[in-house]
């Protein structure tokens, strides 16, 4: 491959951040995100509890990462792709707009999703806002009701409740469990850790929800149910009901399947359109869209630089189950979970010492320059 050949990545967020490194060194690339850094959508739960130990990890301006010295980034939000003529248009930041020319197009620009992740382009002061505004209306708060039963929900109970052990803490899900896309065996765990921090579990509720209504800010008003129990109220009511959304407005409906997520083959290319791929929650991999999940990155990446050079693609072969960390990290360290239910640990100490700077910093990120604190 020669750096003459240019790969657009369409969407900065944690997979089109590593699929940009990983490029880098092979292709001309461009990264185009409505953020200034890379904002992830992991770990709410942290996020709401502790927003500053969650900014040191998972909100990092884009010049801290060593692998994207050769990557250029351009700050602004899509609104078009002429598929013929394989150019995409932005509306930068700074009030022009572009015409980015590709080779490749790798559409990475993930979901929507309640008020901690949409696609909105935002300064570096907005983003700071949007971590510190939940976490304070969550401190003062005396109760604190959670809607749903995904991993989002389930890791903000858990956090909420440990960073304040005097509030009252209820999460409330349709089922007879939460996590019902993981192991029944990781339910177990979790409902064990629930319980022991203080959290209420309120299995069998399924919210009433008005036409229109995805969950954007953190509410006050009584929750009604359509399984029959009576309204709950709660100082603040944080709604974690999944109701994602593809960040998809920008492509034409072609592209699409029938709820707007980016139609993909085996090896991430989109029908028809072999020099445009797909990746992330953004892409219709598999029922649990699990390609951002499980390192696709790494297959992607291949897989253009086999594109350019006339080889094989290699096909993405998703899990059955959900997988990885539920709970985020604790006081006495991080739980992951295999797809077979299975916990391993990280001790407290290692997160810091190890996990972060070494595994994640240094062996998934290619080297990230430190950078001040933020509050």
């Amino acid at each position: 491959m020669t750096q003459s050949r240019r790969v657009v990545i369409a969407g900065l967020g944690d997979v089109g951040v590593l699929t940009a490194i990983k490029l880098a060194r092979h292709a001309d690339v461009v990264g185009i995100s409505a953020k200034p850094g890379l904002v992830s959508g992991q770990e709410l739960g942290w996020r709401l509890a502790r927003p500053g130990d969650w900014a040191r990890h998972n909100w990092i301006p884009f010049s801290r990462f060593r692998g994207l010295d050769r990557v250029r980034t351009v700050h602004g939000t899509l609104t078009a792709v002429d598929l013929d003529a394989r150019t995409v248009a932005v509306s930068c930041a700074d009030g022009e707009s572009t015409v980015v020319p590709y080779d490749v197009l790798v559409i990475a620009t993930g979901v929507s999703n309640g008020f901690w992740r949409h696609p909105g382009l935002q300064t570096s002061e907005q983003v700071d806002a949007d971590l510190r505004d939940p976490h304070e209306k969550l401190s003062a708060a005396q109760s604190v009701a959670i809607v749903g039963g995904g991993a989002a929900a389930v890791s903000s109970a858990a956090q909420i409740a440990t960073a304040w052990p005097d509030k009252r803490v209820e999460l409330y899900f349709p089922g007879d469990r939460a996590l019902a896309g993981h192991h029944p065996r990781t339910w177990k765990t979790v409902q064990r850790r629930l319980t022991e921090a203080g959290v209420v579990l309120r299995p069998g509720h399924r919210a009433q929800l008005v036409p229109g209504f995805t969950g954007t800010e953190l509410t006050t008003d009584p929750v009604r149910w359509t399984t029959g129990q009576d309204p709950a109220t709660a100082d603040v009511v944080l709604w974690a009901i999944g109701r994602v959304r593809p960040n998809t407005g920008w492509l034409p409906g072609e592209l699409l399947d029938a709820d707007g997520f980016v139609r993909v083959t085996p090896q991430l290319q989109v029908p028809g359109r072999p020099e445009v791929f797909a990746v992330g929650d953004v892409a219709a991999t598999d029922p649990l869209r699990s390609s951002a999940r499980n390192r696709a990155d790494g297959l992607l990446a291949g897989n253009i630089r086999a594109f350019f050079d006339g080889k094989p693609l290699r096909a993405y072969r998703p899990p059955t189950r959900r997988w990885g960390s539920v709970l985020g990290i604790q006081p006495d360290g991080l739980e992951v979970f295999a797809p077979n239910g299975r916990a391993f640990r990280f001790p407290a100490w290692t997160f810091d010492r190890v996990l972060m700077p070494v595994i994640v910093r240094w062996g998934i990120y290619r080297g990230v320059r430190a950078g001040g604190s933020r509050r």
